[in-house]
């Protein structure tokens, strides 16, 4: 609904593990004191100039940091986010916010206890009163502190979605609502928030007219005082131009009637922005007992956001199997969907040096297609600066084919490359499972699996018979994989079009390819050809082919 409130109620601990930073009390101090000043600084800029500085979801879930942070370290005298005074207009009745349930369980136990159930859209805008005196809108204000606001009438009266003018039951009214973007088929599942709140909040904050005025719409989700069924109100509602409501509410008696809803509404076109759904009883107190923080018969269950929040825990360093070094951030462990992520790939050691990341930071986090965590943006840095040094780059695509100490990682990069779907298509061995072999019969080379017996494997300690037993009958599979397959388990430097387009079926035919032949097949170009002629004829290369020749390899 408007910003405070949402950090106010947001349960942090439903979407990660609020665990506190292993801080002295002096650090403690230093880092809340420079985020509370930075949100200090967005809340002034929001509230008294109309302007967002920050992502609605990126303020929302610092701000929840913030209050964690207190929390851990005892400073609770202000955990809330600074919102305006309250104005100078009383609102005639108080807006009570709405309270999250964090899953379906909880929203089952909590329906268990109310009747006569409806369901909303969770619009998001920011909250407003209108008052209606004799058919005429005589006040608009906002909702501050929930007990007085900002008097918002001249703004108000310039939506063109708000009727000026009403007859009948809301002639003399007071009616609570969102204050929306209009979107013409917005789907939130793909487009997300687009800080749709932030900029209806600058458009009336600011001191002139924004023609943004023109392009906000109003959901009416509370009518204190009004009619005794839900039914009289949003027909009454639809007759004086609110028909909004109407469409968007929908009475409901189960959880998984709500769950059906709530993803309908997540994946469907809407006219608006959502970012969960709403489920309110019809049998609500007198207006005159209402209070902020007190709306018990109203309950929210919120989407699972699509990026998060998390503190970097620590930076590692990684070879992959062509030797370049991959920086791994190792995260606070948070919710993404229905996978915990715990880890994210900077990339090269440039890239996170250009990032300006260190343990402490906190970043923002989603998944990427096939629902692999990406780095977003680094969103808050701390004040302790002490990153690792990065190892020295001693690794290339021609290093590391047989085991060492100081190859290990490249080493079993290449091992966990040649045995995937892709290669050699070895099933029912991943990293761990090559590290246990290796552990058990010491690798020379990376294909020194080919000469194990039947035996070994079944001896292998950490291992039984049976999937000794499996995991011979695999490699004998891959033994007699096409040729293609097995250049590309030597990272033979190929890009995808050419080793589809390559049509040699033998290790000598590949050496007798001069830079001419390499750069008629698609995406190999003149450096390229350099590169796929020194990796084939290099000695350490030429000493494995001719290995895998002798372990009866085809085209060895």
């Amino acid at each position: 609904m408007w910003r405070g409130l949402g950090v106010v109620m947001l349960l942090w601990s439903s979407y990660g593990l609020a665990i506190c930073p292993a801080w002295s009390p002096a650090q403690a101090e230093q880092e809340i004191a420079r985020l509370s000043a930075q949100i200090a600084r967005w809340d002034k800029a929001y509230w008294q100039q109309g302007v967002s500085d920050v992502n609605d979801d990126v303020y929302d879930q610092l701000a929840a940091r913030l209050k964690q942070w207190r929390h851990c370290f005892g400073d609770e005298q202000a955990t809330e986010a600074q919102m305006p005074a309250g104005g100078s207009i009383r609102h005639p009745v108080s807006h009570t916010g709405v309270s999250k349930v964090a899953n379906k369980a909880a929203l089952r136990q909590w329906m268990r206890s109310h009747q006569d159930l409806w369901i909303q859209p969770k619009v998001d805008g920011v909250a407003v009163t209108l008052v209606y005196r004799q058919g005429q809108l005589v006040q608009a204000t906002s909702r501050g502190d929930g007990l007085k606001g900002e008097d918002w009438t001249a703004k108000v009266k310039r939506i063109a979605a708000i009727p000026a003018r009403v007859t009948g039951p809301l002639a003399n009214s007071v009616l609570q609502g969102e204050l929306f973007l209009r979107r013409d088929n917005h789907v939130q599942h793909q487009m997300g928030g687009m800080n749709a709140r932030a900029k209806v909040a600058g458009a009336m904050m600011r001191q002139d007219d924004s023609a943004l005025l023109d392009h906000i719409g109003i959901f009416i989700w509370a009518w204190p005082d009004g009619p005794a069924t839900m039914d009289e109100r949003l027909q009454a509602l639809t007759r004086a131009g609110f028909g909004l409501t109407e469409s968007w509410t929908h009475k409901v008696s189960s959880v998984e009637e709500v769950e059906k809803l709530r993803h309908r509404w997540l994946t469907s076109p809407l006219p608006f922005v959502t970012d969960g759904v709403v489920i309110r009883s019809a049998q609500e107190p007198a207006g005159n007992r209402w209070l902020p923080g007190d709306g018990s018969w109203v309950i929210a269950w919120k989407y699972a956001p699509v990026a998060r929040i998390a503190e970097v825990r620590s930076i590692t360093f990684a070879v992959g199997r062509t030797g370049r070094i991959a920086v791994v951030a190792t995260l606070e462990p948070v919710q993404l969907d229905d996978k915990r992520v715990q880890r994210v790939n900077l990339g090269s050691i440039g890239r996170w040096q250009a990032l300006d990341i260190a343990p402490g930071d906190q970043v923002q986090v989603s998944l990427a297609g096939q629902g692999i965590p990406r780095l977003d943006s680094v969103v808050w840095r701390g004040s302790n600066r002490q990153k690792p040094v990065p190892p020295a780059s001693r690794f290339t695509p021609l290093t590391c084919f047989y085991a060492s100490p100081e190859c290990h990682e490249q080493f079993m990069a290449r091992l966990a490359w040649l045995s995937s779907k892709d290669v050699l298509d070895i099933k029912g061995v991943g990293e761990s499972g090559w590290r246990l072999l290796h552990q058990a019969h010491h690798f020379e080379n990376i294909f020194s699996w080919l000469a194990w017996t039947k035996e070994q494997l079944q001896n292998t300690p950490g291992m039984n018979a049976t999937r000794g037993l499996m995991l011979w009958h695999r490699f004998e599979f891959a033994r007699k994989q096409p040729f293609r397959r097995w250049i590309a388990a030597l990272g033979v430097p190929l890009p995808r079009a050419a080793a589809k387009a390559l049509n040699v079926h033998s290790w000598q035919q590949l050496r007798e390819k001069d830079a001419e032949s390499w750069q008629q097949l698609p995406g190999v170009g003149k450096e390229n050809a350099q590169k796929l002629i020194a990796f084939i004829h290099d000695p350490t290369i030429a000493t494995l082919a001719a290995w895998l020749g002798e372990q009866g390899v085809q085209g060895f």
